[in-house]
């Protein structure tokens, strides 16, 4: 059973950063396309950024283009999410999940709050 758990959410300012990370399970990682997703009030959960086995090829949702970046750590297992120059707009709850998702693995997410 894949337990994911991801950290790293806060309240910032407008133009501020953060870090996201989520660690998966060794069969998870192995499936190797890994994704961030996002979920702001009263919306349905969207897509945010996908990393693909190896690193490369990266995908974002164009709102985030040039001011996500997600990566991978295959010791520790992790994807990350670096989120600068954050707009209000990124406020939601994010997750992190494979790609395609899988609906038995999502967790509690992290809050992101941008404020004005």
């Amino acid at each position: 059973q894949e337990q994911l758990v991801e950290s790293g959410g806060g309240l910032v300012q407008a133009g501020g950063s953060l870090r996201l990370s989520c660690s998966f399970s060794r069969r998870t990682w192995s499936i190797g396309n890994m994704a961030w997703y996002r979920r702001a009030p009263g919306l349905e959960r969207e897509f945010v950024a996908r990393v693909p086995f190896g690193g490369d090829n990266t995908v974002y949702t164009d709102s985030v283009k040039g001011r996500f970046t997600i990566s991978r750590d295959d010791a520790k297992r992790t994807v990350y999410l670096q989120m600068n120059s954050l707009k209000p707009e990124d406020t939601a709850v994010y997750y992190c999940n494979q790609y395609p998702p899988s609906p038995t693995s999502w967790g509690q997410g992290t809050q992101v709050t941008v404020s004005s």
